[in-house]
Formats: structure tokens, sequence, C-alpha cells
């Protein structure tokens, strides 16, 4: 046999390494330590080449029965009930962190008007509180999956909710994403509850049976088409010449190799050479015994790097608990029986013996009898059952599913772009990287001609419809039918997004002339209105790279590409100074708008641009042009260069060789050089800017020099919180769902409490908006009261109790911005003027009375009142479908009204009056 098989073809060899990964040698482990317990001959122990290397037989190949009979073979469960468990434990994880319950109301914002992507259209969320009860039912399935118990429900439970979660929004899809969707699938069919379950101890029927030999091909299958197609797909000339993720080769997890090579050969031999070869080659190293070893290692170093590389939630975790599956299935028993006796009780089986289990395929050997025989028995044909065979067509179906989907673009041509497909499917990890530099959304009226532009995002939180068609078709029949709410009827939407893929020029990726929201767009054709990526001008990246070689820190530069009949509107801002265009390839013409002059261009030909004012480069030439930017941030480079002074200046004063005075502006300067931990107040705002510089960069030094113990504090820490938020904010909504909404105080005080952060993130939050001159409550007056005799016991007081009240309702003063007010609470005032006023400040010497203006007294009430019972009112307030509710709210109004002596509007006014403003703020 063993020639036989060095004479077959290569490509059938291929095949049956293939095939005898997935099946591996597994099956044969029971009945291998009975075989090398009998005493038989030589001849008979010994197994074929072909047998110990993939193990099967040529002959397990020969019919349908005996591949059955194979995938069937009895396997011990040990292994795919520890790779159940782990993988339970880390979506019980997932769902917290990347599927979103720690931020559910934020990504789903119920009641808002929000543009959404969900594969298909007549998909759409729930009302937020149920679907936190999605998410629970989610999350109840991991866990179920994770102990073992009612099994098939807890599969059935995850996979169901998994899914729509996961078509209900495209801009959230990737390749580790759809990953678990599939092993959930998959685990759903499988006995994985055969070892270490509380399934095991409900039913000891079932408790350490053997498991079919095709559980384990299926999930061995799966990780190798992750690893083996991901390096199909970095064949790629962009990423073997190392332009995809170029970038990578600055982090510090690759300065090991920046000791021996320069980062142009890191990205290229490490980066993207290392990356493209363990994605080939992972797969087929760890299905031998020989080579696992080494592909162990390996792998848990390129997956503990990728979770420091990238955001991409559990998915090196996972990954690093599948690679034990291509070990032997026992393992688990050996592993766990190097613990101590005792532990014994709570650790997994270690007994060696496997109940038999009726989902596997037992071969039958006829009884002999005592008198030797010249032959030896020959085994009888087991007996296949319907979910024997079932189970075998599944395995092939799903393993060439598998692997034509990857390459079944050819089929869903709509939802091709410059890479093909939804993004998610196709195992192209990391292949593309995009940068965007410039999107205009221009709308125009139907009925009165009317153009105007949207703030590119309105109305959503994600940034891929930029890049992707069928998004950008949705987003903008999404549009089409919020702006007529805006008086903006029948519009007209053109998208003119300028993307660069692979460090190439930014081109257009979509025609700026066609109307989306009237455009054809079908799943199964090409997109018209996609532009082509010039891919004839990826030589010119060499170009750039020289060029970029030859400027300095301080300028930069951006390369275009454009089509003829086009044309680039810009406008250079005036911090930008000494811009010019540069023309490389094609024939341009430049209009500067406010001069009204043109001026044609050549290659090689350059003009200079005036700052503060708009342009538009035109493609007069045949063929695509190419032109650069070349401009210096004069801005920046001013305060870089102020920077390098007052370090310079504090440098001195610390070594105590500064002989000149000190202006006023810079004594914060001395303060910090002498208590380096101190927080300086500055006055001058580039002193501020620096100080507060300088404070970041300590910080970050801080963190970067900081132990394994202290890291692993904070990221216990901020995990915490985030989990802590994910599971209040979970039962607040399952309240509301049981007994219905409380009040809204009560409800507000709840999310405050959820909302609430770790010290470190907290004091971040706090620097941030003292920086920003906001306040965490945009509370902007202060209710004061002194007497002119300077008895300041009663206005202390006074500020005690308003402090005190602001805490009681989770209210913090932000002092930075606090003016002082006189405030008259009685009913009967002597004036009673409500108009809308501007904060006003009162020298507290002139507060001999305790009565103020309406003025006054409505400006305290729109700051501190209004602000906290109408914070956020334009994601909640058409959420409140409770007339109860409403009344509520409005008799609170209604009593402030009633202090004021003036009308006030109600909840649903202010409401429709917050939207507008916010939708007026998006919309030029």
């Amino acid at each position: 046999m063993c020639k036989k098989v060095k004479k077959c073809c290569p490509k059938r060899v291929l095949c049956l390494c293939l095939l005898g990964a997935f099946v591996s040698s597994d099956g044969e482990e029971q009945t291998s330590r009975k075989e090398a317990a009998s005493k038989k001959d030589d001849g008979a122990q010994s197994k074929s080449r072909m047998e110990r290397l993939f193990g099967f037989r040529r002959e397990d190949l020969a019919s349908w029965s005996s591949l059955v009979a194979l995938l069937n073979r009895p396997t011990d469960p040990a292994s795919l009930g520890i790779f159940r468990c782990l993988f339970g434990l880390l979506m019980a994880i997932d769902i917290t962190q990347e599927r979103g319950l720690s931020h559910l109301d934020y990504k789903y914002l119920d009641g808002a008007p929000v543009c959404r992507f969900p594969l298909f259209n007549f998909l759409q969320p729930l009302p937020m509180d149920w679907m936190y009860l999605v998410y629970v039912v989610m999350f109840l399935g991991a866990l179920g999956i994770m102990l073992g118990c009612f099994y098939r429900l807890s599969c059935l439970m995850f996979i169901s909710t998994y899914w729509y979660i996961f078509f209900l929004d495209k801009t959230a899809w990737n390749n580790h994403s759809y990953l678990y969707g599939l092993i959930g699938f998959q685990l759903t069919l499988m006995d994985g509850n055969r070892y270490w379950s509380l399934d095991g101890l409900r039913r000891p029927s079932i408790r350490n049976a053997h498991v079919p030999l095709w559980n384990y091909t299926v999930l061995r299958a799966q990780i190798f088409i992750v690893y083996f197609i991901a390096g199909i797909k970095k064949l790629d000339a962009d990423w073997v010449e190392g332009y995809s993720m170029s970038y990578l080769a600055h982090h510090w997890l690759f300065d090991p190799f920046k000791l021996i090579l320069p980062v142009e050969l890191v990205s290229v031999l490490v980066v993207h050479g290392g990356g493209l070869i363990l994605d080939l080659t992972a797969g087929y190293l760890l299905f031998f015994d020989a080579t696992r070893p080494v592909a162990f290692f390996f792998v848990s170093y390129f997956h503990c790097m990728n979770s420091q590389l990238f955001s991409i939630g559990m998915f090196p975790y996972t990954m690093l608990a599948t690679s034990p599956l291509f070990c032997y299935p026992d393992w688990p028993r050996r592993f766990f029986g190097l613990f101590p006796a005792f532990l014994r009780a709570i650790l997994p089986f270690t007994s060696p013996d496997s109940q038999p289990s009726a989902s596997c395929v037992y071969s039958e050997t006829p009884s002999t009898s005592t008198e030797c025989q010249e032959t030896p028995p020959v085994p009888k044909a087991p007996k296949l059952r319907l979910k024997h065979k079932l189970g075998a067509i599944f395995t092939i179906i799903y393993i060439v599913e598998q692997l034509f989907l990857p390459y079944s673009h050819f089929i869903t041509q709509g939802y091709n772009n410059w890479t093909n497909g939804l993004y998610g499917y196709s195992w192209d990890m990391m292949v593309h990287s995009r940068s965007h530099q410039h999107v205009k959304i221009t709308y125009k009226d139907g009925k009165t001609g009317d153009v105007g532009y949207l703030n590119p995002g309105v109305f959503t939180q994600s940034r891929r419809w930029k890049d992707h068609g069928d998004m950008l078709k949705q987003y903008a029949t999404c549009l089409s039918q919020f702006l007529p709410r805006y008086n903006i009827s029948e519009p007209e939407l053109y998208f003119d997004i300028w993307v660069s893929i692979n460090e190439r020029f930014q081109q257009r990726i979509f025609d700026p002339r066609v109307d989306i929201v009237k455009a054809d767009w079908s799943p199964f054709r090409p997109n018209p209105w996609l532009m082509p990526l010039l891919v004839d001008l990826s030589p010119w990246r060499t170009k750039f790279q020289e060029i970029e070689g030859t400027l300095d820190n301080q300028t930069e530069i951006v390369f275009i590409a454009d089509f003829p009949g086009l044309h680039l509107e810009n406008f250079v801002s005036e911090d930008l100074g000494n811009t010019s265009i540069h023309v490389l390839q094609g024939n341009v013409n430049v209009e500067i708008v406010e001069e009204q002059k043109n001026h044609t261009l050549q290659p090689g030909e350059q003009i200079q641009v005036p700052a503060g004012a708009y342009h538009k480069v035109y493609t007069v030439s045949e063929n695509p042009s190419c032109y650069m930017y070349i401009y210096v941030n004069t801005t920046e480079a001013a305060l870089q260069e102020n920077f390098t002074r007052l370090s310079e200046l504090q440098e001195r004063i610390r070594n105590g060789t500064e002989t000149e005075p000190i202006p006023p502006e810079l004594q914060p300067l001395v303060a910090a050089a002498k208590d380096e931990g101190s927080e300086v107040n500055a006055t001058d705002p580039i002193v501020q800017l620096f100080l507060k510089r300088q404070r970041r960069m300590k910080e970050v030094k801080k963190r970067r020099e900081a132990g394994v113990l202290e890291r692993l504090e904070r990221f216990t820490v901020k995990k915490y919180y985030s989990i802590r938020r994910g599971f209040l904010m979970t039962a607040i909504a399952m309240r509301n769902l049981l007994v219905g909404l409380p009040p809204i105080e009560q409800l507000t005080r709840e999310v405050a409490f959820a909302n609430m952060k770790e010290p470190e993130a907290a004091a971040n939050q706090d620097e941030q908006l003292k920086d920003e001159d906001t306040g965490l409550v945009p509370a902007q007056t202060l209710t004061s009261l002194r007497r002119s005799d300077g008895d300041d016991r009663e206005y202390r007081g006074l500020i005690q109790d308003f402090a005190d009240w602001c805490l009681r309702n989770n209210l913090q003063i932000n002092a930075g911005k606090t003016k002082e007010l006189v405030v008259d609470f009685r009913r009967r005032r002597p004036l009673s003027a409500c108009t809308e006023g501007q904060q006003q400040t009162v020298p507290a010497q002139e507060a001999e009375v305790f009565w103020s203006a309406g003025t006054l007294l409505r400006t305290f009430y729109d700051s501190v009142v209004a602000s906290a019972i109408f914070y956020g009112i334009v994601c909640w307030a058409s959420s409140i479908t409770d007339d109860r509710d409403r009344r509520r709210m409005d008799r609170l109004v209604r009593r402030a009204s009633s202090v004021l002596g003036c009308p006030l509007d109600s909840v649903e006014v202010v409401g429709n009056g917050r939207m507008m403003a916010k939708l007026s703020s998006r919309v030029c």
C-alpha cells in the first residue's frame, strides 16, 4: 500500500493529506490499546504507512458504507467536551464585550431616527428592553454550552439569537464573528455534552460516552479552512509586497525584530511574510504529531500578538482553544490525571474507559473457537443507521460548502466593491487597509431644486457605508425617508467619497454624478455606479515612498487620482500654508474660484493655491490624472516651535541656569518644574497645552512601564465596570418588562448608578471635560446668597445645601463655569419677566435683597432644572409610549412654570424642538 501511495499523482496525494488531516488517527486510539495488549504476530499488529500518517486505510474509502463507518467511528469525547466548555465561556464574555451588551442602549438608540444596515431590510431591532431580553437568552445559551446543561436547548438559544443580532447589522460583520456563529451551529449537531457536563450528571447513560469521529472532523476542517484560505487570500500582490499592514511594523511588539532588521524589512519579512507562511502551513502542521509542538508555539505566539495588535475581542483566545482539538482526543484525561487525587472529584474524568454510544458505528468481529485457525476472523460489516448516514452527509456537504463560499462572489456580484463580497465570510483577514480623505454628501430638493450638504454620518453611528455599495444604497434610502420631515421634498442624494486602499492614490469609489436614491442595485448584478480601482497606478506607490522620504517632518503630502470628466472641489484651510498642486500624470485644469482664473497643468508642472479659499481641479486628459498636494500646517509648526522653547525654558528652570526673570504667564512652568506631580493652572493657552501634553506623555510612559500586576489590575478593573454596566442595565430592562417603567427620577438614578466608571476613567473624563470647558451636568449657574454685612455663614450654608442636593440627585457642579446668581424662590416677586436671557453674573456686594428678576430665575431653571429633566431627550423622547409617564413629566414642568410665573414648553415640544436643532446642526 505504501508503494501505491507513492505512485499517486500529486493532486491525489494532496487530497489524501487533507482527508487524513481531517480524520486523523483519533478513532483508532481505543482499538490500538486493545491490539497492543493482544498477542498477535508482528504482521497483524503493524499498520501501513498510510494508516499511520492519515489515520485510515485505503479500504475505508472504497465504498459509501465504509466511509460512513469511518466518519462514525467511536472516538473519545474528552477533547470535544473541553472545547465546548471553553467556547461557551469565551462566548459569555464576548456577549458583554464585542456583541455589545455593555453599551446596548448606545448601539441601538431606541426611538431615535437612526439608519440601520441589516442583511434583509425587513429585519429591525426590537424595542430596547426586548433587545436586552434577546441578549439574556443568548447569554444563558452560552452559559448552558459552557456547563453542558440542557445542551441542545442551550445551543439553539445561543445560535438563534446570535444570528439574529449578526444579520441585524452588516456594519459589525467580520470574519471572527462569522466563525463564532459557525462553531455554535456545529456544536448544536454534535454530542458535546458527553464529557464534563451537567447533562452527564443528570443522564448517566451519556456520561463519558463515545462520540462519532465526524464531530472532530468538522471542527478540524473548519479551523483548517480558516487558516489555509486566509493564507491563500494573502497571496495577493499587495500583501506580498508589504502594503496591506505596513503600519504594524511600528508597533512595540515588533521592537525585538527591529534590533536586527530595519522597519521596512520587518514589515515585509516579519509582518507580511511571517503572516503568509503561518496561515498557509498552520493547518497542516497542527495535524501531524511530529510538527504539532512547533505549530503550537508559533500559533500561540501569533494569536497572543494579535490580541495586543487589534481590538478583536475573544477571537485570539477562541483560536487558542481550538488548537488542542488537533491533539489525541484523550489528552484531557492524561492532563488531568497529573493532578493530585483529592482534586479528582471536581476535575473531568481521567478513566480511559468510555461508554458505547448509539451515535457511533462499532465493527463486529465474529466469535472464534478455541482451536487455532490458520486465518484471522473477518469482521462483519457494521450496521449503519439513518443517523450515521446523515452525519456523514452533513460532514461532506459542510466541508464542500465552506471551501466554496469564500469564492462564491461571482454569484453575489452586487456586494462586490474593490474587494469581493460582504466582508466576513471570505477569510481575507487584514488583507486590505483603507483611509478616507474626503467625504461629501450633497442633497437636492426634487421640487425646489435647492442644493445643500449633509454632515457625513448623519443619522448613523457607522462608517462602513463609505466602502460598500449595498450599505450606501441603504443609507441613501434611509436619508430620503428622514429628510422630508425637515422640508426637503423628494430628495436626491449624491455621494463623493475618496478612498485609498493599501496605500494607493486617494480616488473616488462611487460615481458622484449618480443619484443613489434612484440608482439601481441588485445583489446578483454588478454595481453600475461603482468606480473601478485604478490598479494600473499601483506601481506609483514606490514613487510615493521616495517622495515622502525627501520631505521634512512638518510637510504633509496627499496623492490624488481622478477620472476623466470629473473634478475635485477642495477648500484649503488658513492653517495650511504653502499649499501646492504637483501633476504627476495626465492633464488637469485648476480653477481658483474667488479669482475666477483657470490654469492648465501638464505632468511635471505645479501651482500654488491660496489658503482660505476654494479651488477646483478638473481632469481634462483622456486617461486618469494623478497629482499630489504638498502643504505645511503652519499652525501646528508654530505650536511645535513654541513647545520646544517652553521645554528648553523649563529645563533651564529645573537646572537653575535660567537667569532672566520669568513673565507672569510663564510662572506655571516654574511650579511644574518644582513639583512634577501636581496640577498647575495656567492662563496662557499655549502654556496650558504644553503642560497638558506633558501630563499625558507622563501618563503614557507610566502605562508603558507598568508591571504585569499593575497592567492586570487595570485590565481587570476596566472589564469589571464594563461587565457591571451590562448586567445592571439588563436588570433594569428585565424589571421594566415585568412590572413596568418606574418614575423617571428613579430610572435616572438607576442608570446613573449603572454608568459609574472606575476611578481612573472618571479622572480622565474630568480632565477631558475640563479641557473642553464643559461639565458632567450642564449646570452652568450656582445659586448664591450673600449679605452685605460680611456675614457669610448663611451664604456658605446655602451653598453647602445646594451642593448636597446635587450629590443626592447625581449631579456634579462644574466649578470652572459656575457663576454667582441671586435667586428668589418665593411665589410672589416684585418683577415677573420670563424671557430668554443670557447667563448673568451678579457681584456679591450688590446682592442685598433675596430676589431676582425673572430672567435670572429662568436662566437658573434652564441650566439646572431643565437640563437635568431633558438630558438626552433626543434619544428617549419618542420611546415614552405610556401616557402616564408623559403626564408625570409634564406635571413637573407645570410645577416649575407656576414657580417661574410664565408658560414652559412640554416634554413633547422640547423633544421635537431639540430634534430639529440637532438635524439643523448637521444639515448645511
